[in-house]
């Protein structure tokens, strides 16, 4: 018998780089070998401000590359929301020397603490600074290096290969926060093709931003045109077709100017309290109020337990699909939302829940009309308490709010118009969501050497 044919597959030229291998062409440095710390500073939010500064002292918190900043690369002719540092507290006139080094081009910003693993080390790459005055802020590392080393564009990315996001992860210490001191990162090895591949991996990954940034515009226009939509139908400023009615309007006690052809009445008229309690989550699983997302199932991430008003009995309240909820805290900043969920939750007993008594109104009509500006200014109008944080806006008055309440067919019709600005929404994140994963998913395979290109 003639042995079997053995396919003579071609030796594949890599070497050992933490846990897996990369090309045997690239370089391993350590970051400290690369990279030089620059001096970076200590200011808290409360020396921040979004208005403009005579100074234009611009300061990048930790807190915003965690949260705000989408992209790995932080271009300045496109963010616009960095904050500014409050005039006269750091001399102006130092700007730029050794003592005060100014950012540039290329400069990395590392996030030194994080409130969970995901987020250690997070970085950004500074681009088009120009004549801007920046600075590096709380809890962050600023690092620079030459286009001789690390290429413009790709220095985000040394931290961002799979295996130095391992090892920062391992080596990082804290119990509710974690962080990095700058002597250990220093002794992280990075992943370094040549010179050449890494401005041909930042031209690909780069276009990926732009596609992305491009579709973020379009969702900004359009959350505009619904907020003009809801400030307009929902209040009775303008009209559908079909709709329009005897010219003229009234007046809610707090000043709203309603059409002479709908009724005016109060929350309490068309909604009652839900009080119903359970100690049961296997039962029903515990969830959470979020500005941005409404009611969303409670992770570890989100702790709410201070929200308890009980703790000892663990009382939650139950939410049924289609109730409204609110957090009184933060009614006033727009944290209210109808539960979507179709089964029973629940809730800390701390939120206020509202269901529909009458059963010839549209609950998607209030649940809009009850998140635009309009009503967020009326709460803030109404809420209680001696600090301006504690304020707060209690039931018994939101129960007490004077209400626009057209012909039910004309309430259906208006939140139609919006679910359908909301579909189109959706439809343009869920584009743009599938680009940042087809982004991250190509990332990988091109700080590793997986693909190659040239």
């Amino acid at each position: 018998m003639k042995p079997a044919a053995v396919e003579n597959k071609p030796k594949v030229d890599t070497k050992p780089f933490y846990n897996s291998v990369i090309p045997n062409d690239w370089d391993t440095p350590f970051f400290g070998s690369v990279f030089t710390f620059l001096k970076t500073y200590s200011f808290s939010r409360e020396q921040l401000t979004n208005e403009k500064t005579k100074d234009e002292l611009r300061n990048i918190h930790y807190g915003d590359i965690h949260a705000t900043f989408e992209n790995e690369i932080l271009d300045l002719e496109i963010e616009k929301t960095i904050p500014y540092l409050l005039d006269g507290i750091i001399d102006k006139a130092k700007f730029g020397d050794d003592d005060f080094p100014s950012l540039k081009d290329g400069d990395l910003i590392i996030a030194d603490a994080s409130e969970d693993y995901e987020g250690v080390c997070d970085c950004i790459e500074l681009k088009n600074v120009k004549e801007s005055k920046l600075i590096a802020g709380l809890h962050t590392f600023a690092a620079r290096t030459t286009e001789d080393k690390v290429a413009l564009g790709y220095r985000t990315y040394v931290l961002k290969q799979q295996q130095v996001i391992r090892e920062l992860r391992r080596i990082a210490t804290g119990t509710s926060v974690y962080g990095v001191s700058k002597t250990n990162l220093s002794e992280v090895k990075i992943a370094l093709p040549p010179l050449q591949e890494q401005k041909t991996i930042a031209d690909v990954l780069s276009k990926f931003d732009v596609s992305i940034h491009t579709i973020n515009k379009l969702i900004a226009q359009k959350q505009l045109r619904k907020k003009w939509l809801m400030q307009n139908l929902l209040t009775g400023k303008m009209r559908l077709k079909g709709f329009e009615k005897s010219i003229g309007y009234h007046k809610t006690d707090l000043g709203l100017a309603i059409p002479i052809d709908w009724k005016i009445i109060k929350v309490k008229d068309i909604f009652n309290e839900r009080k119903e309690t359970s100690k049961d989550q296997s039962i029903y699983p515990l969830f959470s109020l979020t500005i941005e997302s409404g009611l969303t199932e409670k992770t570890d991430r989100y702790e709410r337990s201070f929200l308890l008003k009980n703790k000892e009995e663990n009382l939650y309240k139950l939410i049924y699909p289609n109730d409204i909820l609110f957090n009184p805290m933060n009614l006033r900043f727009g944290a209210i939302a109808k539960s979507k969920i179709n089964s029973i939750v629940s809730v800390s007993a701390y939120y206020n829940s509202i269901f529909l008594t009458e059963n010839n109104t549209d609950i998607d009509y209030y649940e809009a009309l009850f998140k635009t500006p309009v009503f967020i200014n009326l709460y803030d109008r109404i809420a209680i308490g001696s600090l301006i944080e504690k304020k707060r806006v209690h039931l018994s008055n939101f129960l007490e709010l004077e209400i626009p309440q057209p012909c039910k067919e004309e309430q259906t019709a208006i939140a139609q118009v919006l679910q359908a600005a909301d579909k189109e929404i959706s439809l343009l994140k869920a584009k743009a969501n599938m680009l940042r994963e087809k982004k991250k998913g190509l990332m990988q395979q091109l700080l590793t050497g997986k693909i190659r290109i040239k």
